[in-house]
């Protein structure tokens, strides 16, 4: 079996197929390989696997974005998450903070609070990104919108670069997966003010969410696994169980907790359901927001 990555090796996403690879091996193949397929913002991974056969030899494992955000982002685009792929499930899910350094005086302690800075500071409201088009922007988008106060997204590449400014106080703010800006904020080096999950965070109990603090942002993110077009249902259903075991099992549930993330498993039906009402939530943000991808 061939786990495909549209990132670089040494990621987040890569690093969490190899804890799946490894809890794949016996139940589902002999060997699972990963395979980085980087470029294109993970559109090369993505086309690869469309047009993979559909044995079940060849899977996709990528984060919500390509499949959710970039039909809307995306003045064309090569593929249809649903049509084009037979989803299996996703098997983690996570959520993301909004940070906030040293350019943010230390009297800053809440979304409010900031909102109010930003405010009388119109010229620094700023918020880093882990890429243009990704979850963080548009997470990011939904916060402003919701505290009606404009943000200027900066988009980095990668959340690292963007954490790094905001610690050297080249900006103000950021938005990343929290596995990123967790070391930091217990470092104390960065504060982070929100989570964006409907709860708070197991990781992350201090902290409250955006919704608690009266901003209607909820954005809890999944990394998913999909097979070709026209897989057989038993191929499909056989590969749902394995991950459906993996997911309970004690070892991927503390090697993901490393990354702060959580193990999640839907059936193939479910998950499909849960593709169809993000791509519903996105379209207006992304249509409010006026962004176009570059091709």
């Amino acid at each position: 079996m061939h786990i495909i990555v549209g990132f670089p090796a040494g990621g987040g996403t890569d690093v969490t197929a190899r804890v799946l690879a490894e809890s794949l091996r016996g139940p589902y193949a002999a060997a699972v390989l990963v395979e980085n397929k980087p470029g294109a913002s993970a559109r090369l991974a993505v086309d690869y696997v469309k047009n993979a056969d559909p044995d079940g030899s060849v899977m996709l494992f990528t984060p919500d974005f390509p499949m959710t955000l970039y039909p809307h982002s995306f003045k064309t685009l090569s593929y249809d998450p649903l049509k084009d792929f037979t989803p299996v499930g996703p098997a983690t899910k996570s959520m993301l903070s909004y940070n906030i350094g040293p350019m943010v005086p230390a009297s800053v302690k809440t979304l409010k609070d900031y909102v109010e800075w930003c405010k009388a500071n119109p010229d620094k409201a700023s918020y880093g990104t882990t890429s243009a088009g990704a979850t963080p922007h548009f997470a990011g988008v939904m916060f402003a919108n919701e505290a009606k106060q404009a943000m200027n997204p900066v988009h980095y590449r990668g959340g690292a670069p963007a954490l790094q400014d905001v610690v050297g106080g080249h900006i103000a703010a950021s938005v990343n997966p929290i596995s990123e800006s967790m070391p930091l904020h217990k470092a104390g080096t960065i504060r982070i003010l929100a989570v964006t999950g409907a709860q708070r965070s197991q990781f992350l109990p201090d902290v409250p969410t955006m919704k608690e603090q009266g901003y209607d942002v909820v954005v809890e993110s999944w990394l998913g696994v999909f097979l070709p077009p026209k897989t057989p249902d038993d191929v499909t259903r056989a590969l749902s169980a394995a991950i459906g075991e993996a997911t309970r099992s004690a070892t991927m549930i503390d090697n993901l907790a490393k990354f702060a993330s959580e193990p999640l498993y839907q059936t193939p039906a479910d998950f499909t359901e849960i593709i169809k009402a993000d791509l519903k939530r996105w379209g207006p943000v992304v249509k409010a927001s006026g962004f176009v991808a570059v091709e």
